[in-house]
C-alpha cells in the first residue's frame, strides 16, 4: 500500500473507550445483553443515535421504540456493536468527499442505507453473518475518507473529481482510486479495520469484498460477497436505482441467492 496512505491511517485517533467497552462484550460469549444495555446506556449520543434508527423505517420494526433496552434487544448485540463504531467514526472523523461529489450528509445517507440493507437481507439468509456484516455494512464507504484527505493533500482532487465524474461503474472508481493511491478505497478500509483492532474476520471481508473468490476462506468469500452484492445495489453512483437493483439481481442468480429475500430486504428500506 502506499507509504503515505499508510502513515495516514496509523494516525488516525483510537476509537472511544465506550466502543472498546462494547466491543469486548460483544466478542465475549459470556457476556448477555444487559451487560451491553449498561453501557450504551453512558453514551448519550449512541442513545440517541439507536433510538432514531429504531423508530426508522429502515429497520422494519412494526412498533415504536420507546426506550435503549428495547432497541438493543430488538437490533442485537453485533448490530449494537456496528451502531458503536459507525458513531464514534462519524465523531472522530473529519468528513470531506468533495473529491467524489459527495457531501457529509449523503454519504451518512449511502452508509445508513448499505447498513439497513444489509441487516434486513441477512437477518433473512443466516443471522450468524450479522457478527462481521452488522458494523462491516456501516463502514463499506469509510476508505474514501482517507482517499478523500490525500488527493486534496496532493492538490489532485478537481482532477480525480472531474475522472470520477465521468466513471460509469464501481469497476472504474476502483480503477481511478488505484492510479492515485495504488489501492482500492474498500482496501484501505481493510487498513483501517486493523489499525482499530477489529476482528480478522472483518479486516478480510473488506479486504476481498471486491474480489471475493480471491479468499481461501470460503466463510469470508460469503461475507464479502454479501457486502460486494450490497454496495452493487446501494453505492455512491446509484441508491436502489432499477438499474443498480437489476445488476445486482443477476449477481445474486449466478451465486445462488434467493432472489425473493433479497427483494423483500429491499422493499423494506425503499
Amino acid at each position: 500500500m502506499n507509504e503515505a496512505i499508510t502513515k495516514k491511517i496509523k494516525a488516525l485517533p483510537p476509537l472511544p473507550e465506550s466502543v472498546t467497552k462494547i466491543q469486548a462484550i460483544c466478542n465475549n460469549p459470556d457476556s448477555s445483553i444487559s451487560d451491553l444495555i449498561k453501557v450504551v446506556e453512558k453514551d448519550p449520543l449512541l442513545t440517541a443515535n439507536l433510538l432514531k434508527a429504531a423508530n426508522s423505517p429502515l429497520y422494519g420494526f412494526s412498533k415504536e421504540i420507546k426506550n435503549i433496552q428495547q432497541a438493543v434487544s430488538l437490533f442485537g448485540m453485533a448490530t449494537v456493536k456496528g451502531f458503536a463504531i459507525a458513531n464514534a467514526v462519524r465523531s472522530s472523523f473529519k468528513i470531506d468527499l468533495t473529491p467524489y461529489h459527495l457531501t457529509k450528509e449523503n454519504f451518512l445517507k449511502i452508509s445508513e442505507l448499505q447498513n439497513s440493507l444489509a441487516i434486513n437481507w441477512v437477518s433473512k439468509i443466516d443471522r450468524k453473518m450479522l457478527d462481521v456484516l452488522a458494523t462491516a455494512s456501516f463502514l463499506i464507504e469509510i476508505g474514501k475518507v482517507v482517499v478523500s484527505e490525500f488527493v486534496k493533500q496532493l492538490g489532485k482532487a478537481d482532477e480525480f473529481a472531474d475522472k470520477i465524474g465521468k466513471s460509469i461503474s464501481l469497476d472504474d472508481i476502483s480503477k481511478i482510486e488505484k492510479e492515485y493511491i495504488e489501492v482500492s478505497s474498500e482496501e484501505v478500509a481493510a487498513e483501517i479495520f486493523e489499525h482499530w483492532n477489529f476482528e480478522a474476520d472483518m479486516v478480510d471481508t473488506m479486504k476481498y469484498m471486491n474480489n471475493p473468490f480471491e479468499c481461501e476462506d470460503k466463510d469470508i468469500q460469503k461475507y464479502a460477497l454479501v457486502l460486494f452484492i450490497v454496495k452493487s445495489c446501494v453505492n455512491i453512483k446509484s441508491q436502489l436505482n432499477p438499474e443498480s437493483i437489476d445488476e445486482t439481481l443477476k449477481i445474486i442468480d449466478d451465486n445462488g441467492f434467493d432472489k425473493l429475500k433479497f427483494l423483500e430486504a429491499i422493499q423494506k428500506v425503499k
